[in-house]
């Protein structure tokens, strides 16, 4: 092999589908400079993949947003598929979820729509070669850090496998997130502001909500009843936010953060997800229903 990135391209990309962004783990510490740690926003689905190709956290996986990614193999490798269930193909056939498979030069691995959930996330042994910003290989939509969303044409390198990292091929491994029919339950503990709301966070866990179409990777914006704030509080000074805050704004409505989200807010967080519920509201789409439990 030469320098030439053409030469040492591992996939073509051939169709992105409605976003394919790189991901691992993400850049934690960074909060005093502004920068969230983003990351995958499934991070059960991408580590799960990573253990199917017998790696360590520290590769760069595609987290694909609905399904839609086409690649073309140029080469040999072995690959996973975690979160949504994409019923992906590879060569025209179709290729097990939760499970390492190996490809081959020529081939095409194409994933379809998911029947439920959002994110799906493509392993591959050695990651994906793209180099680190802030330490990590992530994919920030806020900030604008880290690699560019794929587009068609583009070429990807494959890296070397974890030194010292045993691997075989698994047949099967069960999905990160195990949606059923019915409302996704979310656990939740209180957060800094909940005594700024009328009925305090009993009044979000006892309501339905509904995830809104305008959702991102910055916060899972929601639909139901207008929470209201007591009266007399003024306004507050920006605070520290975290992954899995829910956020609620004047008008009532509460925003979960998400990966990318921002590092302050000046709206009060009623409650915090936990780092699974947190995973967990990633691979909701729009209209899907939500309920918030509390954890005792």
């Amino acid at each position: 092999m030469t320098g030439d990135p053409a030469d040492r391209a591992a996939f073509e990309v051939l169709d992105t589908g409605a976003l394919t962004l790189l991901c691992d783990l993400g850049r934690p510490g960074f909060a005093a400079l502004g920068v969230s740690g983003s990351g995958a926003a499934d991070r059960a689905a991408y580590r799960l993949g990573q253990r199917l190709v017998g790696q360590n956290y520290q590769h760069a996986a595609l987290e694909v947003t609905f399904g839609g990614l086409a690649l073309r193999c140029r080469t040999r490798a072995w690959v996973a598929l975690t979160g949504a269930d994409a019923r992906a193909t590879l060569a025209g056939r179709a290729v097990g979820h939760g499970a390492a498979f190996e490809v081959q030069a020529d081939q095409e691995l194409v994933l379809g729509v998911p029947e439920r959930g959002l994110r799906t996330y493509v392993s591959v042994r050695g990651g994906f070669a793209v180099p680190p910003v802030l330490r990590s290989r992530s994919s920030d939509v806020l900030s604008g850090l880290g690699p560019d969303p794929l587009k068609p044409g583009q070429l990807l390198a494959i890296g070397p496998a974890s030194a010292g990292w045993e691997f075989e091929p698994v047949e099967f491994a069960p999905t990160a997130w195990p949606l059923g029919p019915g409302p996704i339950e979310l656990a939740i503990v209180p957060g800094p502001r909940d005594d700024w709301f009328v009925g305090g966070l009993a009044r979000l866990v006892g309501s339905g909500w509904v995830v809104s179409a305008e959702s991102n990777r910055v916060g899972v914006r929601l639909s139901g009843p207008v929470l209201e704030r007591r009266s007399g509080l003024g306004e507050l000074v920006s605070e520290p936010m975290v992954r899995g805050s829910v956020q609620v704004p004047p008008n009532g409505r509460p925003v979960v953060f998400g990966a990318d989200h921002p590092v302050t807010g000046g709206y009060p967080v009623i409650g915090v997800l936990t780092p699974t519920a947190s995973d967990r509201i990633a691979q909701a789409r729009p209209g899907d229903e939500i309920r918030f439990v509390t954890r005792g």
